[in-house]
């Protein structure tokens, strides 16, 4: 080989790089207390998976069932003995493999929260430091005495290089990296120390990766530093207000992150094995996302401590720590759902009808280029809309083709409706969402923001608001709500809503949900109405939320029969019958 091509070929590796790095960035955008990825808002609601516990072969199973329960990140430690097992000799093979798993995470579209220590915790053998440190018996770990930080700068010269290509802006998955662990709970406060590592850490892998620290609320004094992003971790039992109020006396403004939220607890040989009450792991969860935090839950799975590699832990006494770190997590030991992980899926769900995903396009597309996401994974209809326009539609299970084009910075917006889970024909949980990034043409999107509709709240909120008059919309924008006010008309029974034009859709009477209308495609063109939901002396109101498309003349009727069969056969055919029985027609206004 020419002696010069070693460097050449260093030097087109970082071309590609930097070409796949375009537009990509990770920040705290202080301003508005929040991240931005890729220069749009992002909260990640991420859980805590360990490589080293769960066999290769497993890895991504495991990952996949993190992903699908609605997470967005992994986060996980790297520990030192496990891969350097003697001074100067390395292993990363076989379940070692931590290339390979960034790998499996980025197969998972999850983004990674990576915890390198040199110390971690995780209750592993001697908290991931290697044991031959103790052959100096004078070294004094985790702090600035130089025999402890030679040997760290040497491992780190040799792990750090292996992630750089991994970090988000390269093009990879890292979106942050944690430096150090919990320092604050060893109580030694050698800020040396932590400027040293955050030091070594931005000489190897540079400026643009955030990274932060990860204390309890009691040693965030001395676990924070400068220049280094602090969070905080508590569980569901703690007061999120008050935990969330002292991480701002050290972060003043930026994203408020929980780093470790404990979905259970680890167990010692000897004791009961520990649990955490499902409903408050769900409670706590939803109060810390409420605030428009961040969470990693930990842990999502557990895993278990094959051969020699479990810790002990000091209490005044020596309690060694069990074979399995089952964790009480959500997913089990042996990889199984747990009620826990639905009571979490729910809350990260919220709400069950539909959800928005926003981003914008970072390039312009001038010739119309498809829009489709892989593995059919829109669950289970979506309505796809470019600066606030309707384009289109993408539906579950079935082939249709949608181009789209837009230029820089051209909000591109997917309101995702769920159609119903599957109750029948599947052993598999029936997630709702996009479970696939979209693509435009080849081209993954990113940057999504995720907003959750809480449709029926905000139509009790709306209805006052609604008492319109007679009005025609000029040429509506869908989806939009609709509303109207009627007297009961002397209605005295039960009763069937007729909505004919109407396409698609959900309808309010008096604040009570009646359910979906799908009058364009049918057999059902009617919706029962107890007669209890009607007022029969004063004026009732109805609302609409039209998805698809809205009638030239807009009206609603009541009948006194329903019209349960009126199209010939499924399809995008329809055949409308006559509508039977009574009925008064009501106008109704857009918005």
């Amino acid at each position: 080989m020419p002696p010069d091509l070693p460097s050449l070929l260093l030097r087109l590796v970082i071309l590609l790089l930097l070409s796949q790095a375009e537009a990509r960035s990770f920040v705290v955008d202080r301003q508005h207390d929040r991240f931005l990825l890729d220069g749009v808002p992002f909260r990640y609601i991420s859980g805590s998976l360990h490589y080293f516990r769960v066999p290769r072969v497993l890895w991504a199973d495991r990952l996949l069932k993190m992903k699908l329960s609605g997470l967005n990140a992994v986060q996980f430690y790297v520990p030192w003995n496990y891969h350097e097992p003697e001074p100067g000799i390395y292993n990363f093979n076989g379940s070692r493999d931590l290339t390979a798993f960034l790998n499996e995470a980025a197969k998972a579209n999850l983004l990674v929260i990576l915890r390198p220590g040199p110390y971690i915790c995780a209750e592993w053998e001697m908290g991931g430091l290697p044991s031959w440190l103790l052959r100096n018996r004078d070294i004094h770990l985790r702090t600035s005495d130089p025999a402890f930080l030679h040997a760290v700068d040497s491992w780190f010269k040799v792990l750090l290089p292996k992630i750089y290509p991994f970090l988000y802006h390269n093009g990879g998955n890292i979106i942050s990296i944690q430096v150090e662990n919990e320092y604050g709970s060893y109580k030694v406060c050698d800020f040396k120390y932590m400027r040293h590592l955050a030091g070594l850490f931005r000489a190897l892998l540079g400026d643009e990766i955030l990274l932060f620290t990860t204390d309890g609320p009691q040693g965030l004094r001395c676990g924070s530093l400068q220049g280094l992003y602090a969070t905080v971790d508590f569980g569901p039992a703690d007061n999120v207000t008050r935990i969330f109020s002292l991480l701002r006396e050290y972060e003043p403004h930026g994203p408020l992150v929980n780093s470790e939220y404990y979905t259970g607890w680890l167990d010692y040989w000897g004791q009961n094995h520990s649990t955490r009450s499902t409903p408050a792991v769900a409670r706590g969860l939803e109060r810390i996302l409420k605030l428009g935090a961040s969470v990693n839950m930990y842990m999502f799975h557990g895993g278990t401590n094959f051969g020699y590699w479990n810790g002990a832990d000091d209490k005044g006494y020596f309690l060694p720590i069990t074979t399995s770190y089952d964790y009480d997590a959500p997913i089990s030991e042996a990889g199984d759902p747990t009620p826990k992980l639905f009571a979490i899926q729910n809350v990260i769900s919220k709400d069950r009808g539909f959800m928005l995903y926003r981003t914008y396009m970072t390039y312009t597309v001038s010739e119309p280029t498809p829009l489709w996401v892989p593995n059919n994974g829109i669950h289970d209809r979506a309505y796809v809309m470019v600066d606030g326009v309707l384009k289109g539609i993408l539906e579950r299970s079935l082939k249709e083709e949608l181009y789209l084009t837009g230029k820089v910075g051209t909000r591109l917006d997917i309101l995702l409706e769920n159609m119903g889970r599957l109750s029948f024909g599947s052993n598999h949980s029936d997630f709702k969402g996009l479970l696939e990034p979209p693509l435009l043409g080849q081209t993954v999107l990113t940057g999504w923001m995720m907003f959750p509709l809480k449709v029926d709240k905000l139509v009790k909120w709306w209805i006052p608001l609604q008492l319109m008059k007679r009005a025609q919309p000029q040429a509506p924008s869908v989806p939009a709500f609709y509303s109207a006010k009627f007297p009961a008309l002397g209605l005295l029974g039960d009763t069937f809503l007729y909505l004919p034009g109407w396409t698609k859709g959900q309808v309010w009477i008096n604040g009570f949900n009646l359910g979906r209308y799908w009058t364009m495609r049918g057999p059902q063109q009617t919706l029962y109405v107890p007669r209890p939901l009607l007022f029969g002396s004063s004026i009732n109101k109805i609302t609409l939320l039209e998805l698809e498309d809205v009638p030239h003349d807009p009206q609603i009727q009541f009948l006194d029969k329903p019209i349960l069969n009126s199209t010939l056969h499924w399809g995008y055919n329809y055949l409308l019958s006559e509508p039977q029985g009574s009925y008064e027609p009501i106008e109704l206004s857009g918005h």
